[in-house]
């Protein structure tokens, strides 16, 4: 296929997306089907010019005059894209598969200076978001949206169970992968422009042997963080499929024991898998059985909770669940937070350490959630994040990371990671 031809498919995505409001993955994965001619290339280009189109959805309407899928994909070509008005005009001739030229007016639009939009267009993000987000990022906030705007990079953790990076550089070496910035065993390859595709990188050796894991570098960082010790016990109580558990049992050498939990059983399913593939022998996976959990009451030493979130520092990846939130689900989001809050702690020993993740960029989620568990119980006490920062990773916090209540928020433009929010907080002896 041509440009020509892939435009008119990431239109009609878009317009399949919209009309029957189905999750992008699925509307990508239908059309595929259903146009079994399309190669590998093809549907990653398609693919890439739907989530660019949703990513920066609020400024591409906005200079476009139409948040038509159309008017949004030939945004996407001509102001992401480094197409022209030629160049498309060029392509287009005498291709049977190109959408309509584009008019006088949409040239205008993909040409549009937008520095004096509103602020929440310049951030692209929904409108009544904005004092939540100027709360957590001052003045920074327009900036911090625009970055939450572009491509992630594809990062792996290399299993120290089983691996060194240089061992799984080398296997993979066709990616050209590179250290992470922060994460110690964090390997990352750069998101490509234009129709780059994405590697498919477990289909090689080493992932099939477990020598690591795909996993954003921001959610290597807080799982160090959490700082599971060698001979500790572990609650992971919201496990879903592994990711974090994974991490944790390669921080403890595979001594101690990590019980794995998770209130939904799709969720977990994946994880056994995992751990076999990941040679983790000191996991053992708790099913969402009535009084699943009676017997670990009192007896932490750590409970890592990584809570269920509206998923705003993920919208790099998911770009079409920003457009979809609602303050009803963020309040949504708040009470469960507050629930696994009040069920962790009761599974802590005295001088027991809890580590609340979200990989949310709202305060409402974190420091928010935080203060009103402390408010609420006098028994615990926040860590200094810094001195836990200084133990995990041999380095200083880097300045802008504290957050307001004592946490730590992680995004793409400070960290270059997908947002992610931690608290340490230690129970009383």
């Amino acid at each position: 296929m041509r440009l020509p031809g892939r435009l008119a498919a990431a239109i009609e995505v878009l317009t399949d997306v919209e009309q029957r409001r189905r999750p992008v993955s699925e509307a990508l994965k239908a059309w595929g089907l259903n146009n079994r001619f399309a190669g590998a290339g093809d549907r990653a280009a398609i693919g890439n010019l739907v989530y660019d189109a949703l990513r920066r959805r609020a400024s591409h309407a906005y200079a476009m005059g139409s948040d038509s899928p159309r008017a949004l994909v030939l945004a996407v070509a001509l102001r992401d894209w480094g197409e022209t008005p030629d160049s498309l005009a060029a392509a287009f001739a005498g291709d049977s598969h190109a959408p309509p030229p584009p008019t006088e007016e949409e040239i205008a639009g993909a040409e549009a200076d937008i520095s004096a939009a509103p602020p929440a267009i310049r951030a692209d993000v929904p409108d009544w978001l904005a004092p939540s987000l100027e709360r957590a990022f001052g003045a920074d906030w327009i900036a911090e949206g625009e970055a939450m705007a572009g491509r992630p990079s594809l990062d792996l953790r290399v299993n120290a169970l089983k691996a060194a990076p240089e061992k799984v550089m080398k296997s993979l070496a066709r990616f050209s992968p590179q250290p992470c910035a922060i994460a110690p065993f964090g390997l990352t390859i750069p998101a490509g422009p234009r129709d780059a595709r994405t590697p498919n990188v477990t289909t090689d050796e080493a992932y099939l042997k477990g020598w690591f894991e795909v996993q954003d570098q921001g959610s290597q960082i807080v799982s160090a963080l959490a700082a599971a010790r060698e001979g500790e016990q572990v609650l992971d109580l919201c496990a879903g499929a592994g990711g974090k558990t994974l991490a944790l049992a390669a921080d403890m050498g595979n001594s101690g024991q990590i019980f794995a939990y998770d209130a939904d059983r799709n969720r977990l399913a994946p994880i056994y898998d995992r751990l076999k593939r990941n040679g983790v022998r000191n996991a053992q996976v708790r099913a969402p059985n009535p009084g699943a959990l009676d017997d670990l009451v009192g007896r932490m030493d750590r409970v890592v909770v990584d809570a269920p979130c509206t998923g705003t520092g993920t919208w790099r990846r998911r770009p079409d669940t920003k457009w979809k939130l609602t303050p009803d689900l963020v309040a949504q989001r708040q009470t469960e937070q507050s629930a696994l809050l009040t069920e962790a702690a009761g599974y802590l020993k005295p001088g027991g350490t809890l580590a609340y993740i979200t990989c949310s960029i709202l305060p409402e989620e974190n420091d928010d959630r935080i203060a009103a568990f402390l408010a609420e119980n006098p028994g615990f006490e926040s860590l200094d994040i810094a001195a836990a920062w200084r133990r995990a990773l041999i380095t200083d916090l880097p300045a802008g990371l504290a957050s307001a209540g004592g946490g730590l928020c992680l995004t793409p433009r400070r960290t270059g990671t997908d947002g992610f929010y931690i608290h340490l907080l230690r129970k009383a002896a």
